[in-house]
């Protein structure tokens, strides 16, 4: 399963030719893309219609639900940002700590435009869509 980040769903949205944008819509429709609860409502949070809600909603029905949530995620989300905060790195998103740890702890891939994500693939092994494995 590949699950995308709230930054390559935005470019999708906005029409943008960035090449994660690009793999994505080559992906809908194949059942391979996941979207996460968390990423779900950033994008909705940041439409400014209920129109606009609609329209997005009608466009994510491809991809496959995944709900990112508990206790145990989130310790292990904060046992990894100390982790990155120890070799250097301080994540700026709490939501970019689960997707990350959510992906490691259930060997999805991601599909991601952010920096914040680099880290977790270097120190402690996030798949990321484009890279070697």
């Amino acid at each position: 399963m590949i699950l995308v980040d709230t930054s390559v769903w935005i470019d999708y949205f906005r029409d943008a030719e960035t090449p994660e944008a690009q793999y994505l819509e080559f992906l809908l429709g194949r059942n391979v893309v996941g979207l996460v609860d968390l990423v779900l409502c950033e994008l909705l949070r940041g439409v400014k219609t209920d129109a606009q809600a609609r329209f997005m909603l009608s466009e994510l029905k491809h991809a496959i639900p995944h709900q990112v949530s508990g206790t145990e995620l989130a310790i292990k989300a904060a046992e990894n940002f100390r982790t990155l905060r120890v070799h250097g790195f301080t994540i700026r998103s709490t939501i970019d700590c689960l997707i990350a740890t959510y992906c490691i702890e259930n060997e999805h891939t991601l599909l991601h435009r952010d920096r914040d994500f680099d880290a977790f693939e270097k120190h402690l092994g996030l798949m990321v869509v484009g890279r070697k494995q």
